[in-house]
C-alpha cells in the first residue's frame, strides 16, 4: 500500500472503532448525535468536501454528491448508525478500488522503469556521468554489467548478453557484439560495452515506448466512452427518481414522510455508479498492462477493443511471415553470362539497403568498386535503374524491363520466390531466383488465430503468384494477392474493408518498414519486429516488440478476454443495481442491504476487472 492508502485504512479502522463505541454508549438526544458525528467526520470529511467542490464548479452529479446527500439525509432523519456505516463501507470500497488500480499500474510501472537515469560518456579521455538527454549522436558511451543501455547505438567493443525482457517479454537474453545495433532500455548482463550513439534520447526506442505507454489511457474504448456518457445522464436521473420516491408516496398513499425519505436515501446509496466508473476502465487498463508484460504494446483501449473484434487478418509476407533472410537459390542464364550477371546485379544494387539487394551482393561475394556505378534510380516495387561502367543497367521485376521495351523469355510466374531480371543496355542477361524462409512459428500462429475466431486470412505480397500461393498453402492462409506494388496494398485493404462490411474488424500485420500507409488504413495496424523500428512504433496501433509471430494470437486473445470482462462488469453491475433499485422502490430493501449491494457489486466488479492483468505467455 502507498501512503495515501495507509491513511485511508487508518481512518476506516478509527471510524469503525468510534462507531462501535457510539453505538454502545447509552446516550440520547444531542449527545447521541454528537457521538455519531465524530466517526462520520473522520471517515467522510473528504467526500463531503469533494461534493461541495463539485457543486461549486458546476459538476454536481457525481458519486461524492450521491454519498453526501444520502448520508446527510440519513442523519437528518435520525438514522445515525446507518449514515456512518454507509460512508464507512463506501470508503472501504474506495480503498479497494485504489489498491486494484495500483496493482494494475504496477505492470505499466515495470515498463516505465526502462527509462535510464544516466549515461557514461567518454569525454576528454575520461568517463562523465550525464543525463541521457545531454548525449549527442556520434558520442561514445560505456555500459557496464548490470547497467541499463541509455541510448540506441552500435557496439564498438565488447560482447555481452542483453536482457530485453522489459521490452519484448522474452526471458532468454540476446548476445550483442561489435557491429551489432543495441537499443535503449535493455540491461547489459555480462561484459563491458563501448557503444557509438546513433540517436538522441528524444528519438530513441525507450523514449518512444515511454510516450506510447503514458498516452495509452487517453484513447478510450467505446465501452469506456459509453460508461462516461451513461454516468453523465444516469446520476441526474437517479437523483430525480429519488426525489419523486421521497415526495409522491406520502402525497398519494398513507405512507409517512420518514419512510418515503428513507427509501429515497437507500435508493441514492444503491444507485452510486462507482462499480461501473472504476471497473470498466480498469479492465482495459489491466488488459493493456498485461499485454505490455508480454512485449505487446497497445496504444489505447480503443485499439484493444477493435482487436477483440478481429475477423479478417491481412499479412505482409516479407519480414512478417518470413524471416527476411534472402539468398540467391538459382541463376538462369547462359554459362558464359553467369559471372557478368552476378556482378552486374550486385553493382546495380550496390547502394540499396533492401534485403534482396544484400542477397545479390552476397551471391557475388567479392569487393565492389562504387566508382563504377552512377545515376542510381530506384523504381518503387519494380527494381533499380543505374549506369554501370557507362552502360545503362536494369535490375528488377519483369514489369520494369518490359516497360523499357525489352523482350523476356517465357513467364517466370511458376518460380517459388522473387525473380530479379537483369539487362545491360538492350541486352537481356538473365535472371536470379531469390528465396526467403518462412518463420518456424508461423504455421502454429496462423492456426491459433483461426482458433481465436478469425474468419479470414489474406496474404499481400510483391512476389510472384506461385511464391505467394506456396507460402499460403504451407501456412493455411485463405487468400493470396500477389505481384503488388506498395500502393496496390492500400487498394487491396480498401477492397477487403468494403467486403467485410460493418461486422468485425480488419487487422493488418506488417514489418513496419514500408507498410506505413497500410498500417494506418486498417482498423488495427500491427507492426511485427517493432524492436528498434521507428516506423513501426509511429504507424502501428499495436506493436509486437520482438519477431515472435506467436504473440499475434496472444494479442487477440488478450483483447477478447479484456472486452469480455468489461462487458461482464457492465451487465452484472447494471443488472444488480436495477434489481435492488426496484426492491427499494417497492419497500423490500433497507439501507443496510443497499450498502452491501453497492459495495459488494463494486468489489466483485473490480476483482473481475483485475483478471485482465493475468495474461498467459505465448505458447
Amino acid at each position: 500500500m502507498d501512503r495515501r492508502q495507509k491513511r485511508t485504512l487508518a481512518r476506516i479502522l478509527i471510524s469503525a472503532a468510534l462507531l462501535i463505541l457510539a453505538a454502545l454508549l447509552p446516550l440520547e438526544g444531542p449527545l447521541r448525535l454528537a457521538a455519531f458525528l465524530v466517526p462520520y467526520a473522520v471517515i467522510g470529511h473528504d467526500v463531503l468536501w469533494e461534493a461541495l467542490e463539485g457543486i461549486a464548479h458546476g459538476q454536481v452529479f457525481d458519486e461524492n454528491f450521491l454519498m453526501a446527500l444520502a448520508t446527510v439525509g440519513a442523519i437528518g432523519t435520525g438514522e445515525y448508525p446507518e449514515a456512518v456505516f454507509v460512508m464507512l463501507f463506501y470508503q472501504v470500497g474506495e480503498l479497494f478500488q485504489s489498491y486494484a488500480v495500483g496493482k494494475s499500474r504496477q505492470s505499466i510501472a515495470a515498463l516505465m522503469d526502462i527509462r535510464p537515469d544516466w549515461a557514461n560518456v567518454e569525454r576528454d579521455g575520461a568517463l562523465a556521468q550525464v543525463d541521457p538527454e545531454e548525449v549527442a549522436v556520434g558520442e561514445v558511451i560505456v555500459v557496464r554489467p548490470g547497467e541499463r543501455i541509455p541510448l540506441d547505438g552500435e557496439v564498438l567493443e565488447g560482447t555481452s548478453a542483453m536482457d530485453t525482457a522489459a521490452l519484448t517479454g522474452e526471458s532468454l537474453p540476446r548476445t550483442a557484439g561489435p557491429g551489432d545495433e543495441v537499443i535503449s532500455g535493455c540491461v547489459n548482463l555480462s561484459g563491458v560495452l563501448r557503444i557509438r550513439v546513433s540517436k538522441v534520447f528524444g528519438d530513441s526506442t525507450v523514449a518512444k515506448i515511454l510516450d506510447l505507454v503514458e498516452n495509452a489511457s487517453s484513447k478510450k474504448a467505446r465501452a469506456e466512452q459509453f460508461i462516461t456518457r451513461f454516468a453523465r445522464y444516469y446520476t441526474p436521473a437517479v437523483v430525480l427518481a429519488a426525489v419523486v420516491l421521497a415526495v409522491l408516496p406520502p402525497l398519494l398513499s398513507p405512507m409517512d414522510w420518514r419512510e418515503s425519505l428513507n427509501r429515497a436515501l437507500t435508493f441514492l446509496v444503491i444507485s452510486c455508479p462507482c462499480a461501473l466508473v472504476i471497473s470498466v476502465p480498469l479492465s482495459f487498463f489491466g488488459g493493456i498492462g498485461g499485454a505490455s508484460r508480454q512485449g505487446i504494446l497497445v496504444k489505447g483501449g480503443n485499439y484493444l477493443e477493435a482487436l477483440a473484434k478481429a475477423r479478417v487478418v491481412v499479412f505482409d509476407k516479407t519480414g512478417t511471415l518470413t524471416q527476411g533472410v534472402f539468398r540467391v537459390t538459382e541463376v538462369r542464364c547462359s554459362p558464359e553470362d553467369r559471372t557478368a550477371l552476378l556482378e552486374t546485379a550486385a553493382l546495380a544494387e550496390l547502394h540499396s539497403s533492401h534485403p534482396i539487394a544484400r542477397a545479390l551482393r552476397e551471391a557475388w561475394g567479392k569487393p565492389l568498386d562504387p566508382s563504377r556505378v552512377r545515376e542510381v534510380e530506384e523504381r518503387s516495387g519494380r527494381g533499380v535503374r543505374s549506369v554501370v561502367d557507362g552502360t545503362a543497367v536494369l535490375a528488377g521485376s519483369r514489369r520494369l524491363l518490359e516497360e523499357a521495351g525489352l523482350t523476356l523469355p517465357a513467364d517466370d510466374g511458376a518460380l517459388p520466390g522473387t525473380v530479379v531480371h537483369v539487362a545491360v543496355g538492350n541486352r537481356y542477361l538473365g535472371c536470379l531466383l531469390i528465396s526467403d524462409q518462412l518463420r518456424p512459428e508461423a504455421p502454429k500462429a496462423l492456426s491459433a488465430l483461426k482458433a481465436e475466431g478469425v474468419e479470414k486470412t489474406v496474404l499481400l505480397t510483391g512476389d510472384s503468384l506461385s511464391a505467394g500461393e506456396a507460402a499460403a498453402k504451407e501456412l493455411g492462409i485463405d487468400q493470396v494477392c500477389a505481384q503488388l506494388l506498395p500502393g496496390d496494398k492500400v487498394e487491396q485493404v480498401e477492397r477487403l474493408l468494403s467486403e467485410k462490411g460493418r461486422r468485425g474488424k480488419l487487422v493488418y500485420v506488417g514489418d513496419g518498414i514500408n507498410d506505413t500507409p497500410v498500417l494506418s488504413r486498417a482498423d488495427v495496424g500491427i507492426a511485427m519486429g517493432g524492436i528498434g523500428s521507428d516506423a513501426a512504433i509511429e504507424a502501428a496501433d499495436v506493436v509486437l516488440m520482438d519477431d515472435d509471430l506467436s504473440k499475434l494470437p496472444l494479442a487477440v486473445s488478450i483483447a477478447r478476454r479484456t472486452l469480455a470482462i468489461a462487458k461482464q462488469n457492465i451487465v452484472f453491475a447494471l443488472g444488480v443495481k436495477l434489481g435492488m433499485l426496484l426492491l427499494v422502490a417497492a419497500g423490500f430493501a433497507s439501507m443496510w442491504m443497499g450498502v452491501f449491494a453497492d459495495v459488494g457489486v463494486a468489489v466483485l466488479a473490480i476483482l473481475n476487472a483485475m483478471r485482465a492483468l493475468k495474461v498467459p505467455k505465448a505458447s
